[in-house]
This record gives C-alpha cells, sequence and structure tokens, in this order.
C-alpha cells in the first residue's frame, strides 16, 4: 500500500503542472490586474506601463509562469497621492511555497486564504455530515422498503431536490424561514454573515447564521447520495451472499449493517471522495448569496478583480486535495473490500 500511495504521489506531479498551465493561461486571458489592484485608479499612462513592468506583466505568458512558478526578484510597488512608490523585493515561487502578494489588498496570498478557509469548513463540513447520515439514514430504509408509500414519498422529494438549482433552493429558504417567519411573528432565521455584528462571533451566532447556508447546500447532495445508497443497497440485497447469510439465521440487523452495508458503500465512497476536495474551494453560489466569508465567495471576488495571484492559489489548492482525496479514496476502497489490492 505505501509503494501506491508513493506512486501515486509522484503521478500527480506532471498532472499538477499540467494544471497549472492551463489554469495560468485563463487567468491571464480573464482581465488586466493593473487596472484594477488595490482598488485604486491608475491615471498615468506612465504609472501604468511602470506597473506592468515591475509585475513581470509586460513579459510573455510563459516568462510569467516561471514568475509565478520559480520565483524572481521584482520591484515592490505601492500606489500613493504622488504616484508609484517602490522597494526592492523578491519572491520565492510556488516550488519554495510563496504563492505571491495579492494584487487587491497587498497582503500574502496564503496568509488571504488562511483567513477564509476555516469559514468554509464550518460550512462544507457541517453540510457533508448532514448529507451522508441523511442518505443513508433515507436511501437504507426506502431500500428495505421498496415500493412502499414512505419510498414513493421520499423517492419523489428525492427527485424534486436534484432538479432544483441550488440558488433557487436558497432564495426559497431565504423567503421562506426569514421573511415569511418574520411576518408571521415566528422566530426567523439570519440570511447574511456568519454573526450577529452587536452580539460578537459566538458559537451560538455561528451556528445559528449557518443553518439555512447548509440547508440549502444539502438538499441537492442529499437528494443524489440517498439514491444512490437505495440502488447500490437494492442490487447487494439481491446478491446470493445476502441470501446465505440470512438462511444462516444470521440477525437481520447484521445483515444490513456489516453484510450489505458495507459492500454498497464502495460507490458512495467514490462520490464522498471526489466532493470533499471540493469543500477548500467552497459553495461559490451559496457563500454569494448568504454573504458567507468562505472560498468560495474569496473566489468570486478575486477573480472579478483579476487577482491572478489569489485566485492561482485557491484553485490549485482544490487541485491538490483532489488529488490526495482521490489516493484517500483508494485506500478506503481496500479497507471496505478485502479483495482489493494495490500492491
Amino acid at each position: 500500500m505505501a509503494r501506491y500511495i508513493i506512486k501515486r504521489l509522484i503521478q500527480g506531479i506532471p498532472l499538477l503542472f499540467i494544471i497549472s498551465v492551463v489554469l495560468f493561461a485563463l487567468m491571464m486571458s480573464v482581465g488586466d490586474p493593473v487596472a484594477t489592484m488595490g482598488g485604486r485608479r491608475v491615471t498615468r499612462a506612465d504609472d501604468y506601463e511602470r506597473l506592468k513592468r515591475q509585475l513581470g506583466l509586460d513579459k510573455p505568458i510563459y516568462v510569467q509562469y516561471i514568475y509565478w512558478l520559480a520565483g524572481n526578484t521584482w520591484t515592490k510597488t505601492d500606489l500613493n497621492g504622488d504616484g508609484v512608490a517602490e522597494t526592492p523585493g523578491t519572491r520565492l515561487g510556488i516550488l519554495r511555497g510563496d504563492f505571491g502578494t495579492s494584487l487587491v489588498d497587498r497582503r500574502p496570498v496564503m496568509q488571504v486564504i488562511a483567513e477564509r478557509i476555516p469559514n468554509t469548513l464550518i460550512l462544507m463540513l457541517s453540510g457533508e455530515l448532514i448529507v451522508i447520515l441523511g442518505a443513508l439514514i433515507v436511501g437504507v430504509y426506502s431500500a428495505l422498503r421498496q415500493y412502499s408509500a414512505l419510498d414513493h414519498v421520499l423517492t419523489a422529494f428525492s427527485f424534486i431536490g436534484y432538479s432544483m438549482p441550488i440558488f433557487f433552493i436558497a432564495l426559497i429558504s431565504m423567503f421562506v424561514f426569514s421573511y415569511l417567519f418574520k411576518k408571521w411573528g415566528l422566530p426567523y432565521l439570519p440570511t447574511v454573515g456568519m454573526f450577529d455584528p452587536q452580539a460578537g462571533k459566538t458559537f451560538v451566532q455561528v451556528v445559528y447564521h449557518m443553518i439555512l447556508p447548509v440547508i440549502s447546500m444539502s438538499v441537492v447532495s442529499l437528494a443524489s447520495y440517498s439514491r444512490y445508497i437505495r440502488s447500490t443497497m437494492l442490487d447487494v440485497l439481491n446478491q446470493d451472499y445476502i441470501r446465505t447469510a440470512r438462511s444462516k439465521g444470521l440477525p437481520r440487523r447484521e445483515v444490513i449493517f456489516v453484510h450489505a452495508l458495507k459492500n454498497a458503500s464502495l460507490p458512495i465512497a467514490t462520490i464522498v471522495g471526489l466532493d470533499l476536495p471540493f469543500l477548500l474551494g467552497g459553495a461559490v453560489v451559496t457563500e454569494r448569496i448568504f454573504a458567507w466569508p468562505g472560498m468560495g465567495r474569496l473566489f468570486l471576488d478575486h477573480v472579478n478583480r483579476a487577482d491572478t495571484p489569489v485566485v492561482m492559489g485557491s484553485l490549485m489548492l482544490v487541485a491538490v486535495a483532489v488529488i490526495v482525496f482521490q489516493i484517500l479514496t483508494d485506500v478506503v476502497y481496500a479497507w471496505l473490500d478485502p479483495r482489493i489490492r494495490y500492491d
């Protein structure tokens, strides 16, 4: 297993290189970072050209990529009322852990990202936990009570939830649980931010504010996950070894949760393994609608400002997470199914 993991990690290096090249080329075509850097306007043509030269934006795109990858000696640039102030500096490049400095707020990229990751993980991990537990309960029950009245009801709600876009779910939940509840005099839920500024960032405030975002994110995933679990459970329950276990007199609970559910979890492990890395990227739509200060909102804000260092740092973080979690998924596969071997 150790040899397999090392081999997969080595294979991930050229994959990350290809991803970085594609993403960097796309970012370079998004917009002009000099025109929006720091939120200040560069009015003089000579200042504009000097900034482009000092940031290396006057170089060919492959040279800019090498600077981003391996680093270079550069001139630190700050705009003031008189024009451009210059101080020498050195950028090490991402190969040595330096993702550069944000063009918007002039802080290190990793510092900007580190401020948002905890907020995103709080939201995403809570939603993922609810989705997995809820899907297991709904999917297993529907498989054991196939074609019952409740199975038909759960199936109908699953298709409805899966077919609705997340922004529609978010807006409906805001309208019902915030606007209508307040209008009816009922306790209503907040719709923006992580906490009430007057109350401060307390545990209760964060939980209170994350209810609507978590509900909005969970509906679609819960609907799809529960259908996967139902179908795989039905397939496993019809296998010969399940009938053999039943004929031997094993307890029904042991047959379902030890023999059936463990084997039915293999396809689900793949889906969860694909979803988990994108928790770091955040839910772009959900965080934007609910003004949640996470990675998704950070990505949108900085891509609109053509802040290449922050956007590239966020995307490369997700790319690394995808490779790592795919390896972890293979390890979980081997644990769930002893027949799978990677050596």
